[in-house]
């Protein structure tokens, strides 16, 4: 998978609202009801990143899921990366 420049991934960015370009990944923060909904999502998405073979770097604190992605052997942003926040995306708005 090729790094994508900062202009394509601040094209692409334009379709994802709340993820933002920033060291060399990106980046959204979601904020739930409370720490079992928050975990539950957290769990939906596990089964995709593992079906997508990409694997996010994130945090949770009770409600709040803060999540990081890039593709450490394109070293940045890659479709892959855009790819599982697109998923990401669905899954949050189907819950």
């Amino acid at each position: 998978m090729e790094k994508l420049s900062d202009t394509e991934i601040n094209k692409k960015l334009e379709k994802l609202e709340g993820w933002e370009f920033h060291e060399n990944s990106i980046q959204t923060k979601f904020e739930f009801e409370d720490f079992k909904e928050t975990f539950s999502i957290m769990t939906r998405i596990a089964f995709e990143a593992e079906a997508q073979q990409h694997h996010p770097e994130w945090t949770n604190v009770y409600n709040t899921l803060s999540i990081t992605l890039s593709t450490h052997d394109a070293g940045g942003v890659t479709e892959k990366d855009f790819k599982m926040a697109k998923t990401i995306e669905d899954l949050i708005q189907i819950q």
